[in-house]
This record gives C-alpha cells, sequence and structure tokens, in this order.
C-alpha cells in the first residue's frame, strides 16, 4: 500500500448523502464489510481497520434520488491487500446472490457494484507494480474479462469476514464536465496524468500510482453538477506528506482561479464540476 501512504499524496474519506441511513448501513455493514468507527445522529464513519474512516453516509433533510446525466461521483475504490481477499470478497458476493460487473484493468482486477442509491463501487486489488507497463511516462490500463475462476482459486483458503483491516481508499472516479480544465485543476493539486488516451476518460495519480483520481465525460460532455439535495458525493479528502506539498497546492489551485476556504485547518475547494475536495496533510 506504499502509494497510499507518506512520501506520497492520495485519496482517503469519501463522503456520501442518501436518502435512507439505516438502509445505506445495512448494505454497507453486511454486503460491503464496513464497520462502524462513530455515529451521529444523521451521519456514519466506516472503516475497515478501527482506526481510519474510509467512507461517510449522511442522511440530509429533503434530500431527494440520484439524477442521471450530472457530474458528480461514478464510483469510489477499495483497494483489498491482496489477490486472495479479493477471492474472498468474491465468493462473498456469489453466496448472497449479489449481482457485480468486473474487469480487469492490466493494472489491477476489479469488481463493480452499486449501493443502495446508485453510488457506484469499486473494490480491488492491484497486481505487483513491477508487473505494470509503461511507455515514457504513461501506464497500460484496459478493461478486460477477468479470471473469476483464477481469482476464486487464489481466495479459496482466505475467510470472508468483513473488509480486511489493511483496506484503503485505492481511488476515486469522477464524472465531469470536460477533461482539459479539469486535468489542470488535478494537475494543480499535485496529481500527473498516468493515462492520457482511455476514450472519454483520464487516468492521474502521484508518486507513479497508475491512479488515485479517475475522470470521464461520459455522462455527458457538459454534464452539470450534481444538486446539493441530491444523493451521491458530498466531498472527498486528499492527503498531503508535509505541509509545504499542502501549501503548494493550495497555492498553484488559487493561481489557476479556484477559491479556496478553510475550515478547522482542512482547506476546501472544488473541481471545474463542483466536485468538492478537501485538502490536509496527516
Amino acid at each position: 500500500m506504499k502509494y497510499h501512504n507518506k512520501p506520497n499524496t492520495f485519496v482517503e474519506l469519501v463522503e456520501l448523502k442518501v436518502v435512507d441511513l439505516k438502509r445505506s448501513l445495512e448494505f454497507y455493514e453486511n454486503i460491503i464489510g464496513f464497520k462502524i468507527l462513530e455515529q451521529q445522529a444523521e451521519k456514519i464513519y466506516l472503516t475497515a481497520d478501527g482506526e481510519t474512516a474510509l467512507l461517510s453516509i449522511e442522511q440530509p433533510a429533503n434530500i431527494l434520488p440520484t439524477q442521471q446525466k450530472t457530474a458528480g461521483l461514478y464510483h469510489y475504490a477499495l483497494l483489498l491487500p491482496t489477490r486472495a481477499d479479493l477471492g474472498a470478497i468474491l465468493r462473498h458476493f456469489a453466496e448472497i446472490n449479489i449481482r457485480i460487473g468486473a474487469g480487469d484493468h492490466l493494472v489491477s482486477e476489479a469488481l463493480y457494484l452499486n449501493d443502495p442509491d446508485g453510488n457506484g463501487i469499486e473494490i480491488y486489488s492491484d497486481r505487483p507494480d513491477s508487473e505494470w507497463k509503461w511507455e515514457n511516462e504513461y501506464v497500460e490500463m484496459a478493461t478486460l474479462q477477468i479470471d473469476a475462476q483464477s481469482i476464486l482459486a487464489e481466495g479459496a483458503s482466505t475467510p470472508w469476514n468483513g473488509l480486511p483491516s489493511g483496506t484503503v481508499m485505492g481511488h476515486i472516479h469522477l464524472h465531469v464536465g470536460e477533461l482539459d480544465a479539469t486535468k489542470k485543476f488535478y494537475q494543480a493539486l499535485g496529481f500527473d496524468v498516468m493515462t492520457p488516451n482511455y476514450p472519454g476518460a483520464l487516468f492521474m495519480g502521484a508518486g507513479k500510482y497508475h491512479h488515485h483520481i479517475g475522470l470521464n465525460t461520459w455522462a455527458g460532455v457538459g454534464a452539470p453538477p450534481t444538486p446539493e439535495n441530491v444523493v451521491g458525493l458530498k466531498a472527498f479528502t486528499v492527503i498531503y506528506p508535509t505541509n509545504e506539498e499542502l501549501q503548494t497546492a493550495i497555492t498553484n489551485v488559487q493561481e489557476i482561479g479556484s477559491d479556496v476556504s478553510e475550515d478547522n485547518g482542512v482547506f476546501i475547494v472544488q473541481d471545474p464540476s463542483q466536485n468538492k475536495i478537501k485538502l490536509t496533510i496527516k
């Protein structure tokens, strides 16, 4: 998990708005395997290791169901420690008859599903980075069929007891209105283009990771932001390894015209599609 620790910049907490908090908690505990870290009246923080919040769910007043063809969350992605862990959760999904999608992305193997509100979830394991294929500064990615039997076989002796404690927030993938200005924004935050030629999408990462940030225009070029009172992404947090790198990111986004506010030492900014990002150090 070296790409999700110092000295790298990475994504950690993803905050979601949901219609029914009780329904969502049941899904995230029983289907995905999270544990409760902290429970408030209208917001619950979820964890894999009992210490770090990876996801929060909250039920705002007068929240409306999801709308199609808007910018916002495409999926957030939970990175499991091993391929055997991926096999264990794949077996778990099969045993409880959960319908999923899947993809072999060359750098990783991934499973896909939605929560009860339609928020997209990816659960994946990385192939060793020694096996990633590079062309200059770009890494090769694709979407191929997974070898489900091989993944299941690898996890055959690994019990499923919820998300393994080593699970991290691997990346977040966003619907955006257009790619060019959005690319410049995330470059200002410290992420580099890792895969530039995927149809309608860009993948950006820090520290030569295949991606911490995915961007796509699959909801349509010019897709409007998701309204505040609609379920979906509320915010996500980017963790910087040093205060110096955090301050550099703040200066960079201000120089390209983004407004930055501060709340108890956490800096808040919005990308060109009004996805809200919290910037901090750990």
